[in-house]
């Protein structure tokens, strides 16, 4: 029992001895522990100055839906930009689900397709992000990459494998900080989405076009069914409204083909019955379609979801620099850190040896 209480007080000893051994060591390097941190925050201090300040695009809006939630509320987003929708469905892309859309691959790509006017030309909001970041200039060497190019709408499907790869990276790298879509407060409907970048321009762009390329989504998804429906009934509306001006020719026709003739030729006169009961059937059925398809209207516009765009991205965007004391600081400490570390490292590794 005594031995091992002498063990501990041993052990107690020799670890308080190490550690008064490891402080004697590091003080005795004070000099190169405090160049360290010079160096350390003077490359702080630089990576300030270099650091681009990044511009933060935010667009919140509420949404509001009794029938179907957030999704349905969601529909209504695009209305906000002059589309036209219509329908109600189920809760699909509603509560988290939609905070992925908006962040899906699927939007982001036709997202960075879409036309933007910079310097008076005409570009996609991905060849504005390549010019951003210089990748044209690190491709300068490498002839397949140099003659790619990122038409406005252009086509995604005829995408080659080089292209794929590249806007696969523009999405990753907007992924990775560029892009924010949630709820700031769990209690509040108000959804916002910020987006990211170094420079102002684009962020504000591709805030507006990922609001608009995710409302246009959800128009031809959510009120496919209801807009297939009014299609049938118009369609079926100028059907009938058709042959009803063509029965009405016809009693027309058939008229003036019996006009005078004999009372007693009854034959003759059942074509114009017939086109009677012709004109009489339509009548009631185009009555009825007509009908059918102004009530559709009418639930369209009552199913409508409500969206209010609460704000918008305003020139000149929210911006965020690295200052040069936080610069000074987390430099300083990341210098004395790793000198720390390179010292104890070393002297451990030679205690070990000897």
């Amino acid at each position: 029992m005594n031995a091992n209480i002498e063990n501990d007080e041993v052990s107690l000893k020799d670890l308080i001895q190490k550690l008064r051994d490891w402080y004697l060591y590091l003080l005795s390097n004070w000099k190169v522990i405090v160049l360290a941190g010079i160096i350390g925050g003077s490359l702080g201090l630089l990576y300030s100055f270099t650091k681009k300040p990044v511009y933060t695009a935010t667009l919140t809006f509420a949404l509001e839906d009794e029938k179907s939630g957030g999704l349905g509320g969601a529909l209504g987003f695009a209305s906000s930009f002059g589309l036209d929708i219509g329908g109600s469905g189920g809760g699909i892309f509603a509560g988290s689900n939609l905070t992925e859309l908006f962040k899906s691959r699927s939007m982001v790509e036709k997202t960075l397709l879409t036309p933007v006017k910079v310097d008076g030309k005409v570009i996609s909001l991905a060849e504005m992000f390549i010019q951003n970041n210089k990748w044209r200039e690190s491709w300068s060497d490498k002839p397949k990459l140099e003659s790619i190019k990122f038409l406005p709408n252009s086509d995604r499907e005829r995408f080659t494998r080089v292209q794929d790869s590249i806007i696969g990276s523009i999405y990753s790298n907007l992924l990775k900080g560029g892009l924010s879509v949630g709820q700031k407060d769990k209690k509040i409907a108000i959804t916002s989405i910020d987006v990211m970048s170094g420079d102002e321009l684009f962020a504000k762009y591709f805030c507006e076009a990922l609001a608009k390329q995710v409302g246009m989504f959800y128009v031809t998804t959510k009120s496919k069914k209801a807009r297939m429906n009014m299609d049938i009934l118009e369609r079926q509306v100028d059907s009938i409204r058709k042959e009803l001006n063509g029965a009405i020719t016809g009693v027309a026709v058939a008229t003036d083909n019996t006009f005078n003739l004999n009372p007693a030729m009854n034959v003759r006169k059942s074509i114009s019955s017939r086109r009677q009961v012709d004109v009489q059937a339509n009548t009631a059925i185009l009555t009825e379609l007509v009908k059918q398809s102004e009530l559709a209207k009418v639930t369209l516009r009552k199913e409508t979801p409500l969206i209010q765009v609460i704000d918008r991205p305003i020139l000149p965007l929210a911006k965020e620099r690295f200052g040069k004391a936080k610069g000074i600081v987390m430099g300083g400490f990341i210098g004395v850190f790793l000198m720390l570390f390179y010292l104890l490292f070393s002297k451990i590794f030679r205690d070990l040896v000897k």
